[in-house]
């Protein structure tokens, strides 16, 4: 069963039409107690970095996800929930996000070193390049083109928590994770049958209790 993590700035509805098509069990609450019943977590977001940070802290979630985490249960945060899986954020000044990752985001530019401007956010289909092809998020897939929209993109030296990429006028961490702690900048939920194979190998890691390196 994955538990949805509601702090009042999801996309629940389209996270859970897309559980519903792929017949995966799960069931949506703000409250900590429901939600440690799940098997895995799924954290959404659209919005503020700083925002989302206040609300999980004004509703006690940051202390029961860091919890969660690490007791090795699975965990996957989609778009600005991915964003808060590392360590902060410029967003609206400096704020601490929930530390799993090393990195930070960082608002796109919006030119190039040479001064080529280009449009921010990061909007529409873009194509992914898998770093770690064998990583269960990505089995029985190929590259292929998801939906984004973000302006603000992971910055982060580490490149072991990079499972996949994309470009634009630069790197996008676009799925990223360590252990059982994973997430994808795009919306797999609005991304056709790639991202929704990605929701579903996370739905079969967390029914049949798999580690990400099996």
């Amino acid at each position: 069963m994955i538990g949805i993590i509601d702090y009042g700035m999801g996309n629940l509805h389209s996270v859970s039409k897309a559980l519903e098509r792929l017949n995966l069990p799960y069931f949506l609450s703000e409250n900590t107690d429901e939600l440690n019943k799940a098997d895995g977590l799924i954290l959404p977001g659209v919005g503020s970095f700083h925002d989302a940070m206040g609300l999980l802290k004004e509703k006690e979630q940051e202390t029961f996800i860091k919890t969660w985490a690490a007791d090795g249960r699975p965990l996957l945060g989609i778009c600005l929930g991915m964003q808060l899986l590392f360590e902060g954020s410029e967003e609206n000044g400096e704020t601490e996000g929930l530390g799993f990752l090393p990195g930070y985001a960082k608002l796109f530019p919006g030119k190039t070193k040479e001064g080529t401007a280009y449009k921010v956010p990061h909007m529409g289909w873009n194509k992914l390049t898998f770093q770690q092809p064998q990583h269960i998020l990505l089995q029985d897939t190929e590259e292929g083109h998801v939906y984004f929209v973000h302006s603000y993109v992971i910055d982060t030296e580490d490149k072991d928590v990079l499972i996949a990429t994309s470009d634009y006028y630069g790197e996008v961490p676009a799925v990223v994770g360590r252990g059982r702690v994973l997430g994808t900048q795009f919306h797999p939920e609005k991304s056709s049958t790639l991202g929704m194979k990605l929701l579903e190998n996370f739905g079969r890691m967390v029914s049949e209790g798999r580690n990400t390196d099996e």
